[in-house]
């Protein structure tokens, strides 16, 4: 009998570990693979809830856990995490000794996987590369990642097109749609009463999620950006507010102090470290809205055809549904957000929306892919020129 391929699956976040668990689920249930999981980053970090909890209580075995010790969110801070990530993920990868790294998304974290695994010479699969987030550091990783990978697994033509525009051979890069809605199909939702006695608290008439990250590629903007957010967020006296901590990025915990004061001060207002892909998605389907500046509310918010207000620049250039609404970081470009989303015209008008990303399929996509594939003859690749009319 053939031995199975070793698939390792790196996660670091919470939202990026909701895109990856229906895959992972896919790996461990396929007899041909042999799911291994590597957990780093804010999985393993108190302030971020401790989210690797979650991953246990879904019946996922954690191989190896890699603290890369997230205490300091200023530049020199996160460049040390960074390098201690390729540290002590490469012990991981020793240890593990997989077949196949999996690696999703644009964070530092999963780029000390990347560079951890091209010097073990373990090829990589890349999800939801060939993206574009202006606003942040991500933009750069992302495509940094892409170069490190061999085999890549986008979310749109867009993407796919653009990662080939990096030198990828054609013949690796595979449209197979956003994870997000196999996540969404996926999930036995909760109901409102479900969701409210998990939250602890009351869903109003009106109801929105907010999710605000700092945005990277503008220093000291974190903490006039979410106080403009929140003086918009002020005047909705009449609404619900389910507030999500931003990320482990440089500015984060100036904005978590201010959040947690806004919440402190407004009995309609809450906030959760994370509240986990089934709560998260199970919001999405009560909420009137999500606002912030999260991928969530591009890739996932539109199969739930809920609206999103995407503030400033830190989701710019990636592919919108109708349902988003692009607004300014200021109090007067959100004002008029809000009101465009809760108008009756545009909350009529979500019934049309589609998702671009997708009506689901993209896990089992890349479980035949990665079946099929002969993973020893991937890691040397070629750069693929442009045809001399393309350029």
């Amino acid at each position: 009998m053939p031995l199975r391929k070793r698939i390792c699956v790196v996660t670091g976040t919470r939202a990026e570990y909701g895109l990856l668990k229906h895959l992972m689920q896919g790996i461990k249930s396929t007899p041909e693979l042999h799911l291994q999981v590597l957990v780093t980053g804010a999985h393993l970090s108190e302030n971020h809830g401790n989210t690797h909890i979650e991953i246990i209580e879904d019946g996922f075995c954690i191989d190896f856990q890699a603290d890369i010790d997230l205490s300091d969110d200023s530049p020199i801070g996160i460049s040390r995490s960074t390098g201690l990530g390729v540290a002590k993920i490469a012990a991981g990868i020793e240890q593990l000794n997989p077949d196949l790294l999996v690696l999703l998304g644009d964070r530092y974290e999963i780029l000390s996987a990347a560079i951890a695994a091209l010097v073990a010479g373990v090829p990589i699969a890349h999800i939801h590369g060939g993206e574009i987030t202006e606003g942040a550091i991500d933009e750069s990783i992302r495509h940094a990642i892409t170069k490190l990978s061999h085999l890549h697994f986008v979310a749109h033509e867009t993407y796919r097109r653009r990662v080939i525009q990096l030198g990828e051979d054609p013949g690796r890069v595979f449209n197979v749609g956003g994870l997000g809605v196999d996540s969404i199909l996926s999930t036995d939702l909760m109901t409102r009463s479900e969701l409210e006695l998990s939250l602890k608290t009351q869903l109003s008439e009106k109801n929105l999620l907010v999710t605000f990250h700092p945005v990277t590629l503008e220093p000291g903007s974190a903490v006039r950006q979410v106080q403009e957010l929140l003086k918009s967020l002020d005047k909705l006296t009449d609404t619900k507010l389910i507030f999500t901590m931003p990320n482990a990025d440089t500015g984060r915990d100036m904005i978590y102090r201010k959040i947690r004061d806004f919440c402190a001060n407004h009995p309609n207002s809450v906030f959760f470290d994370s509240l986990g892909s089934l709560r998260y998605l199970s919001c999405l389907q009560f909420v009137d809205g999500v606002i912030g500046n999260s991928s969530s509310g591009l890739l996932e918010a539109p199969t739930f055809q809920k609206g999103t207000i995407n503030i400033g620049n830190r989701q710019k250039g990636r592919v919108l549904a109708d349902s988003v609404i692009q607004c300014e970081a200021s109090e007067q470009s959100i004002d008029a957000a809000i009101d465009h989303l809760m108008s009756p015209q545009f909350q009529s008008d979500l019934a049309q929306v589609t998702n671009p990303y997708g009506k689901g399929g993209a896990s089992k996509a890349i479980l035949r892919i990665i079946g099929s594939t002969d993973l020893n003859r991937l890691s040397t690749k070629a750069f693929y020129d442009l045809p001399n009319e393309d350029l």
